[in-house]
């Protein structure tokens, strides 16, 4: 090999560092960080206010319809892991399958939650009122989940989207797998929402 082979190839290698990320990836990453922490905030101020509350409401006799929730986000989770490793293989129509049944998930999810939410309002729970007697209860109750189902409804939008884009060219592989990292985030935040939200307040 020729010394000007030898230097191209170094330099190749130095264009390339072992350790680099991508710059969308790294972005998606520094947006699950800060995302984490603003949840995060949230979690540790609503266990905060419960401990600090006495009789704090109990109003979920139930968990079938979370369980079920759960189980669809945890699901979706495993197929938008096909969906990417399709996109890697190289199998495109595999790849926006799965990406589409993700994203039909995700909105049999939204749909479970809302109906969840008509539920408690029917039970007379609003925004800033409640029949336990402790308004702070709706209050976070609301605010919590909206702002998961809130992430929930852009990750839909974002999957159809991304998936769409790539079926028609415009997408990689990347971009889903960029897709996938932030729909993992909302199905890891979930598994945190869930005990502390719902299971810790189950009737007794």
């Amino acid at each position: 090999m020729s010394q000007a082979e030898v230097m191209g190839a170094h330099s190749g290698l130095m264009e390339q560092p072992t350790f680099s990320v991508p710059a969308k990836k790294m972005a998606m990453w520094l947006f699950i960080i800060a995302d984490s922490a603003t949840f995060a905030g949230c979690l540790v101020a609503y266990g905060f206010i419960r401990n600090a509350t006495p009789n704090w409401p109990r109003p979920f006799h139930s968990i079938t319809n979370v369980a079920l929730m759960t189980f669809i986000l945890l699901t979706s989770s495993l197929t938008m892991l096909f969906g990417v490793r399709s996109a890697q293989r190289g199998d495109k129509a595999g790849a926006f399958r799965w990406t589409m049944i993700t994203a039909v998930a995700g909105i049999l999810f939204a749909t479970l939650h809302i109906r969840e939410w008509f539920a408690m309002i029917g039970e007379g729970a609003t925004l800033f009122h409640n029949p336990w007697g402790t308004p702070l209860f709706s209050s976070l109750f609301f605010s919590i989940t909206g702002l998961h189902l809130l992430h929930v409804t852009g990750g839909v939008v974002a999957l159809i989207a991304v998936g769409l884009r790539y079926q028609g060219g415009r997408y990689k592989a990347d971009d889903l797998e960029i897709t996938g990292l932030y729909w993992h985030f909302v199905d890891l935040v979930w598994m945190f929402v869930v005990p502390l939200v719902y299971l810790l307040n189950l009737a007794h």
